[in-house]
């Protein structure tokens, strides 16, 4: 009987443990994939601080004015063009949305999924277009 219960709590616990720190279900959001909202979306004034990746998630660190920053819509949205360079590029653009009005200069840290954006071959290099950096996505 003791055997029987092992057989069933074991896989239980496996699963259970899994402790991932890369996985990608842990950021913030998710990037869109889309060449009109590329285009279209707000673009409202921010700066990009820094980049940084951490398995399939991009964190960016970004300054705004505003008061609280907590009604800022953001979005990090990618053109769909695959640039053929190697490694190959993608463009990436954070969008704001931000109808906030007062003089306070607020920073924020946001991290989005980018495992949409894998080409063919283990790594791609992100070019965040209204930051001027770029950052190489290993997978």
């Amino acid at each position: 009987m003791k055997g029987l219960i092992y057989i069933f709590l074991l896989p239980l616990g496996l699963i259970s443990c899994n402790n991932d720190d890369n996985d990608s279900s842990n950021c913030d959001k998710i990037v869109i994939v889309s060449s009109e909202d590329y285009e279209t979306a707000p673009n409202d004034p921010l700066t990009i601080n820094a980049l940084e990746l951490n398995g399939d998630c991009l964190k960016i660190n970004f300054s705004s004015s505003g008061c609280s920053g907590d009604n800022w819509e953001l979005k990090l949205i990618d053109s769909e063009a695959i640039a053929e360079s190697n490694p190959p590029q993608r463009d990436l653009r954070l969008s704001l949305r931000n109808g906030e009005d007062c003089l306070a200069y607020i920073t924020k840290e946001l991290t989005f999924d980018v495992n949409e954006l894998r080409v063919d071959i283990n790594q791609v290099i992100l070019n965040i277009t209204n930051s001027d950096d770029s950052i190489l996505y290993e997978y």
